[in-house]
């Protein structure tokens, strides 16, 4: 029987032959699916290409233009000082000793130490003997201007009884002579003594007159040098009173200026008092505001996380270290548990201004000098010139090249190399 050899006939299958419509349709799909792709990242990859840099939203800080009040100011640390705290200084040379010690609680009145001073009270104790020898001599002075008043009205009152005298006797001579019963000569006598009588009345009046005068003047001149003493031992006492120094304030006894028992001479100083009730904040602020500050402006200070007013009361007009050294007085009530020298953020308020575009102060300002701003808008950054004016702590005057509702970065734009466009990325 013949062998038969095999073969692949019975493996082959029929394939059946697809159609070209389908063979485009597959074909077509990857194809469409890469246009859509492209069509879709075609804004992206024209910022791509338009952009000079590129740089992570997560690096920027960004801020909107708004409009509103802009207060201008400046934040300075200030150091809490006591707006009274007098020195008191020795009224006379003595020796001095403190009832006293630094640190002491002490209310107004209240006396801090005595002066022993020799010199004053010998002086008070002369002046005051004086004062009663002046005031002997012009109790004597009265008594003798009485009794000179009484010799004048004796020597008026015997004038007039001699004036009398004389009126009578020139009367009877009148009728005796009518009678012829007295000579011419007799008559004219009588006469004669009646015009003495009478000059000698009106002499002894005048000199009265004038006596008192002198009475009275004399008596003046001796209340005046009594009333000058009193005055000059009124003087010395008030001096010997004040050799006990009082305090002018309630407050704290400060530093003692010279040792328990040490002898000091007048107008020095011996000690300082702190008035604990009214303090200040002295400020320095920096030379570059000087010219923008003035008495009254509005003040802020910032203690255990709140925010007090205050007022700038003084201004120095030197200019020591590049600074300005300033006082500011809370307006309100001064907070409790405030300290000598304590460290205060101070916030001076120089200029308020309604209605003004402004922005977030950022490092932009120191990149581009405060005229370059780069503005966002569909993914990019543009850089665009703008004006700035005043600058407070925490915002800036925007004067021309920016509206309001812009969004713009406010961090540090130098990394950009000033590039018109920034490409920013998620």
């Amino acid at each position: 029987m013949p062998t038969r050899i095999a073969d692949t006939s019975g493996q082959d299958v029929a394939v059946e032959q697809r159609s070209s419509a389908r063979k485009w349709m597959l074909l077509g799909l990857p194809l469409l699916g890469l246009a859509v792709l492209v069509l879709l990242a075609w804004p992206a990859l024209s910022r791509w290409s338009q952009a000079e840099y590129s740089t992570s939203a997560e690096r920027l800080r960004l801020a909107t233009v708004e409009r509103g009040e802009f207060i201008r100011d400046v934040s300075v640390q200030g150091r809490v000082v006591a707006s009274v705290a007098p020195t008191l200084y020795a009224p006379a040379t003595g020796t001095i000793t403190f009832d006293v010690q630094s640190g002491a609680l002490v209310e107004s009145g209240q006396p801090l130490g005595t002066i022993d001073s020799p010199e004053l009270d010998n002086r008070l104790q002369q002046e005051a003997s004086s004062l009663e020898r002046l005031k002997v001599d012009n109790e004597r002075q009265l008594i003798e201007a009485r009794q000179q008043r009484l010799e004048n009205r004796k020597t008026i009152d015997l004038a007039m009884v001699s004036l009398e005298a004389a009126q009578r006797e020139q009367r009877r001579s009148q009728e005796a002579f009518a009678r012829n019963a007295v000579s011419a000569i007799d008559h004219e006598k009588a006469q004669d003594d009646l015009r003495n009588a009478e000059l000698a009345h009106q002499h002894a009046v005048a000199d009265a007159d004038l006596d008192n005068e002198r009475l009275d003047f004399e008596v003046r001149t001796r209340q005046f040098e009594v009333e000058r003493q009193e005055l000059l031992v009124a003087d010395l006492q008030r001096q010997v009173d004040e050799l006990i120094i009082r305090s002018p304030v309630s407050g704290i006894v400060g530093n003692l200026l010279v040792e328990q028992k040490t002898a000091v001479t007048q107008n020095q100083a011996v000690l300082s008092v702190v008035d604990l009730s009214a303090f200040e904040i002295e400020i320095q602020i920096p030379e570059s505001y000087a010219d923008d500050l003035a008495l009254g402006m509005e003040a802020q200070v910032q203690f255990s996380q709140q925010v007090f007013p205050a007022t700038l009361v003084s201004v120095s007009p030197e200019i020591i270290a590049n600074q300005v050294t300033g006082r500011v007085r809370f307006t309100g009530d001064m907070p409790g548990g405030l300290r000598q020298n304590q460290r205060l953020t101070t916030r001076v308020l120089l200029d308020r201004k309604p209605d003004t575009l402004k922005v977030r102060r950022g490092q932009f300002l120191d990149s581009g000098s405060g005229r370059i701003a780069y503005v966002l808008g569909d993914g990019m950054a543009q850089r665009r010139s703008i004006t700035t004016g005043g600058r407070s702590l925490s915002e800036v005057e925007v004067l021309d090249g920016l509206a309001e509702g812009d969004t713009i970065i406010i961090s540090s734009t130098e990394s950009f190399g000033g590039a018109e466009t920034v490409l920013i990325t998620d």
